[in-house]
């Protein structure tokens, strides 16, 4: 019996085991056709778990195929957190040796034993056994190593690039990582710039591996169709994209919950919207090791620099200028959609605002007091005025621990919403770099409520915010089309909440700056 495909999210994909589509398509910025025959070096770099690793593996066996070179794949993950060259280096060879003796190749033997040439003399052994063919080597995980050990594995490289040729040393090497290799240079060298003497200046091309694209998605699940007869519905296809935004572990793990785990493996009845999104939520809770390792990020000061503007709003000048904002662009974390920086796609802004939240929502008691209406919805009011009555009592002596002190409402605030409303409603949640402001929608039991978060700023005035939040809280509301909202389209609330940050605001007292102040369609307060 012929063993059925699987959506994969372990690993490389094979096309034996798992639905997958050509990595190579994904390419931008290669020339893989040039590599070989013009005898080039190249870079390819692209965040975690988007494909890397199943392209080159791809690559590698599509070359081996023919009959043009013989190419060989070598991890270099071994050598993580080792920064002295005399360790590191002799460790990148045996890894050489093992690749070789795993694929069936004639493994290459080194007659140095100085650290600072061993490299270079093993590969150029290398070629001399596989000649009269060429020798491809594809190198994976080179963002591993630092310091000593990457500028020596540098400059043996470049060794060895002016005499390259068959029988003399690789034609052609990929250097393969998260981010593109001048940024790992200029972190090995104290943070100092790339200068012309870079020991890689001998790259021809810095390429990346994109996201899927709509179309991409719609392919890989026809594939599965296509095996089993399982269909999915248009919906349930743009809600993984619009939660995904096409990258592919996202993908393949809502397609791979949905199919095994909400379904079971062997029903084939149509996938829903309702389908995918419960694959949603027990991805997100489960923490499986792709959103593990982002939320473990957050703990950077790098990467909290950056996600703290992103979740207030406010305009910062000094965001993408400098080190953290291309770290976060290079892992995958934000994107720039029409000249703005947000956060990569839904589910990593979900996991990230769970994350930041987690430890406070934890500390918040439990609720005693209603927050349920009659009819099993929530008492928006009546919880909203709690937490204005929680944030006069502990906003001052939380914010002192907070480590993201200029989001600090808006954490505190999606905490105590989530503290209540966890494992029966859901809050969708809005927020990009200079917006100035935060969109959060709550749905419990069917209902909808739509809040918005502002603050106001020292040279500003609170009726001057609260007219333009009005505004665009309702122009919110009108365009907000929340999917699987199971019995009103359009929220039934909306509210406005302005936490005063100016400097003289601590000399009001807490009469003074808590306000609630009814409207026709807005309910405003001032925190």
């Amino acid at each position: 019996m012929t063993q059925r495909r699987y959506f994969n999210t372990t690993g490389p994909c094979d096309p034996e085991m798992h639905y997958m589509l050509p990595p190579a398509e994904r390419l931008v910025g290669a020339q893989l056709h040039r590599y070989i025959k013009d005898k080039l070096y190249w870079i390819l770099h692209a965040p975690r778990q988007t494909g890397k690793t199943t392209f080159l593996k791809s690559w590698m066996r599509e070359i081996n195929a023919g009959d043009e070179a013989i190419a060989c794949y070598v991890s270099v993950e071994r050598c993580q957190g080792v920064q002295e060259a005399e360790r590191a280096i002799p460790a990148i060879c045996t890894a050489v040796r093992d690749y070789t003796s795993w694929s069936g190749l004639l493994v290459p033997e080194s007659n140095d034993i100085d650290p600072l040439s061993m490299l270079g003399d093993i590969l150029n052994n290398w070629a001399k056994l596989v000649s009269p063919k060429p020798l491809v080597v594809l190198f994976d995980e080179v963002d591993v190593l630092e310091g000593k050990t990457l500028i020596s594995f540098l400059r043996q490289l470049r060794g060895g690039f002016a005499s390259r040729g068959v029988g003399t040393f690789p034609v052609s090497i990929v250097l393969v990582g998260m981010r593109d290799l001048k940024d790992y240079i200029t972190a090995a060298k104290d943070g100092k710039p790339v200068n012309p003497g870079s020991p890689f200046n001998i790259k021809s091309d810095s390429a990346v591996l994109s996201n899927f694209q709509k179309k991409d998605i719609v392919r890989l699940f026809a594939q599965r169709t296509e095996e089993t007869g399982q269909q999915i519905t248009q919906e349930a296809l743009d809600y993984v994209y619009d939660q995904s935004k096409g990258q592919p572990w996202i993908v393949n793990s809502l397609f791979g919950r949905a199919t095994f785990r909400v379904l079971d493996e062997e029903n084939t009845e149509t996938v829903t919207i309702e389908h995918i999104y419960q694959a949603r939520e027990q991805m997100i809770d489960a923490r499986e090791t792709h959103l593990d390792a982002l939320a473990v990020r957050l703990d950077d000061p790098q990467i909290r620099f950056v996600l703290e503007s992103i979740i207030s709003g406010e305009p910062n000048p000094l965001l993408a200028k400098g080190e953290p904002f291309r770290i976060c662009i290079d892992l995958g974390l934000v994107s720039i959609e029409d000249g703005t920086p947000q956060v990569a796609n839904p589910i990593y802004r979900e996991v990230i605002a769970r994350q930041m939240t987690y430890s406070t929502q934890l500390a918040i008691p439990k609720p005693d007091w209603r927050w349920q209406a009659d009819d099993g919805t929530l008492d928006m009011d009546g919880l909203l005025r709690e937490f204005q009555d929680f944030w006069r009592t502990n906003s001052e002596t939380w914010e002192q621990t907070a480590d993201y002190s200029e989001a600090f409402p808006h954490l505190l605030l999606m905490a105590f919403l989530q503290r209540v409303t966890n494992g029966y409603g859901r809050i969708e949640r809005e927020y990009a770099a200079g917006r100035g402001r935060m969109d959060l929608a709550i749905e419990y039991n069917g209902k909808w409520d739509i809040i918005e978060i502002k603050l106001l700023r020292k040279g500003q005035t609170f009726e001057k915010l609260k007219e333009s939040g009005i505004r665009q809280v309702l122009n919110y509301r009108d365009s907000f089309s929340p999917p699987l909202c199971s019995k009103n389209g359009k929220p039934v609330n909306c509210y406005l909440i302005i936490f005063d940050r100016r400097p003289e605001s601590s000399q009001l007292t807490w009469d003074e700056r808590i306000q609630w102040l009814d409207g026709v369609e807005v309910t405003v307060l001032g925190c």
